[in-house]
């Protein structure tokens, strides 16, 4: 496991970010400091993400800062430019997981099936997202993955928020969760960083609770 993706397994939970003005970026990212919680997945939603990921490694290098749904070759380039310390699919596609590996560049690609495991395997990967999470078979279905592939570690995104991450988290093949709720699109547009730096603190102390005092 690279030594981001032990940061993050450290960590417990990664923001999934999604950013439309990268001056934003630095607002959060204090926010995320000060709550505690020193992850961040920028996602490639907006045409901001590079930019803002830019701005978070510069301002903020003590966040393991990545970039997520990232789609194409393009993206990928754009996020290793930028200085991104991972990038995150939500798919399997063979050809970025390929790119990224053959830079050098930590990849987590999106897996919700045995046969996508098992591509990740063929790579020597063993850190996964899980997505999306709950329509997938949420905690059902990883324990149903983890009995063949015991030494794959998982990330589940997607449907995840404080009323039922501690089921998630109480999984020892759980490395982390991704979650949005901390960071909802609402409370960055309006500004409410107060309520992100509070909801960061009640999500660390969450992990602290559930797995002990492990974060970085």
């Amino acid at each position: 496991m690279s030594d981001v993706f032990s940061t993050i397994k450290s960590i417990g939970i990664v923001p999934v970010i999604k950013l439309e003005n990268p001056k934003d970026s630095l607002l959060l990212g204090k926010a995320l400091v000060e709550g505690g919680l020193l992850a961040a997945e920028v996602t490639f939603r907006t045409k901001s993400a590079a930019e803002s990921i830019a701005l978070l490694k510069k301002e903020f290098p003590s966040l393991a800062t990545g970039a997520g749904t990232v789609l194409t070759i393009e993206q990928a380039e754009a996020a290793i430019a930028a200085g991104a310390s991972y990038i995150v699919t939500p798919g399997f596609n063979p050809r970025i997981v390929d790119f990224c590996l053959a830079k050098g560049m930590p990849v987590m690609p999106g897996i919700n099936s045995p046969s996508q495991v098992e591509q990740g395997l063929e790579r020597g990967l063993k850190l996964l997202k899980f997505f999306p999470a709950e329509v997938s078979g949420g905690v059902k279905m990883l324990k149903a993955l983890h009995g063949p592939y015991a030494e794959v570690s998982f990330v589940p995104t997607g449907g995840i928020d404080a009323s039922n991450v501690e089921s998630y988290l109480q999984l020892p093949y759980v490395a982390a969760i991704g979650g949005s709720w901390m960071v909802k699109e609402d409370l960055i547009a309006s500004g409410n960083y107060q309520k992100i730096t509070s909801l960061c603190a009640e999500a660390v102390t969450l992990v602290r609770r559930v797995r002990g005092p492990k974060l970085a």
